[in-house]
């Protein structure tokens, strides 16, 4: 690593040089099996003709105007969004946590419209919902706090898939705006709620006043099998939050709301000085088009009860397998120990994984694997959890 670099990350010993579909190569040739797709970004795997070829011609035309202007890809992007969602309005950011920095000055605004003084939010534990002062402050994980308190004030924290928490919450506060959740905890370790949590959360809201607002960023672009997780419920939120899959790795995040939550925002309130220009908005129409024409989001549904259907037969019995998870192409096998070293064992092996939660080995493949390719990802993790288990484990 380039010491010309803030330490802020400690990659693994590779740099990838190309890829395609769902395979990339080292500078030094070698060749991986991709079942991260640059953690649920690269739904299209890489270097999708689509996608390559709408920012090369985009790139040759215009970049970049600002939101001074009208941009067209962008109201074209807006609309397709709000057709798919069944949402009013969208607001463009270039990441997650910016359109859930969005999402919060959204819950702030409705609020003070409530005449409430210091509005609150509820958000649950294990969440991740960024790391900008205000995301990692409603970021459900003690280390992603660290070192950077004073946090940001508003957040009420409550067990995840937990309605009576949230209930009790409503009987004791009256400065509650909002609620913000993930369909499925992904950083947390792709921790399913039961079928019901969304729809007694939509109910909660509508009884209080809230905004329902869910962060998709992970679970959207069709990677649960829907275009966006909570349609596997009624649970429509009032708010949702999108970016990683939306541009396939075209940084592009966006802020999607209805109702009265639509109405909130007025010029001169939020902005963004790239967000939504020419460049990224085409490679998400590109991204949209693909995910349509190929069918995807059923094919993420289907791709995915396969893979943990093998997992589950590759991992029976195996003792320290705790639980195989899985929601669509969003796969957690969870394990009795700390197991981050599979990373670099799985990266030997020519696969990309990744391990989350400390003890969860995470999939998030891309949405265009083939049979074959989910076949040798379930084939491989297997084999590298049963090794690893069945090594002797080192004196704590």
């Amino acid at each position: 690593m380039s010491d010309a670099l803030m330490s802020t990350y400690a990659p693994l010993p590779v740099s990838f040089s190309r890829g395609e579909g769902a395979w990339l190569w080292d500078t030094d040739g070698k060749q991986y099996l991709d079942a991260l797709a640059g953690i649920a970004v690269c739904g299209l795997g890489h270097a999708h003709p689509g996608v390559s070829r709408a920012i090369c011609e985009q790139s040759s035309q215009l970049l970049h105007t600002s939101n001074l202007y009208g941009i067209e890809k962008q109201e074209l992007l807006a609309e397709r969004l709000a057709a798919i969602s069944g949402m009013d309005r969208v607001f463009f950011a270039n990441s997650g946590a910016e359109a859930n920095e969005a999402a919060i000055k959204l819950a702030r605004l409705h609020g003070h419209g409530l005449e409430i003084d210091t509005p609150a939010i509820i958000v649950a534990n294990g969440s991740f919902h960024g790391r900008t002062l205000a995301t990692l402050s409603a970021t459900g994980n003690r280390k992603v706090h660290a070192g950077f308190e004073p946090l940001v004030k508003g957040f009420v924290r409550v067990p995840y898939d937990d309605l009576e928490a949230i209930a009790r919450v409503a009987e004791c506060r009256s400065d509650v705006a909002a609620v913000l959740l993930e369909p499925v905890q992904g950083e947390g370790g792709v921790v399913i709620p039961d079928a019901a949590y969304l729809e007694g959360v939509r109910a909660l809201c509508d009884k209080h006043g809230w905004l329902m607002m869910l962060d998709e960023v992970q679970t959207g672009s069709g990677r649960t099998g829907r275009w966006f997780a909570w349609q596997h419920t009624t649970a429509q939120p009032d708010v949702m939050t999108l970016a990683k899959g939306l541009g396939n790795g075209v940084p592009i995040g966006a802020c999607l709301a209805r109702g009265v939550a639509a109405e909130l925002f007025h010029p001169g309130n939020h902005g963004s000085t790239f967000g939504g220009n020419p460049l990224c908005a085409s490679a998400a129409l590109a991204v949209l088009d693909a995910i349509e024409a190929e069918d995807l989001v059923a094919r993420a549904g289907i791709l995915g009860a396969r893979l943990l259907a093998e997992l589950q037969a590759g991992l029976d019995g195996v003792a320290g397998v705790r639980e195989i998870r899985g929601f669509g192409l969003m796969l957690g096998i969870e394990l009795d120990r700390p197991c981050g070293e599979l990373v670099a064992k799985a990266l030997e092996a020519g696969l990309l994984i990744n391990v989350t939660a400390g003890r969860v080995v995470r999939l998030l493949p891309p949405l265009i694997l083939s049979d074959d390719e989910a076949h040798q990802v379930a084939e491989g993790v297997s084999r590298l959890i049963q090794d690893f288990l069945s090594s002797p484990q080192p004196a704590s």
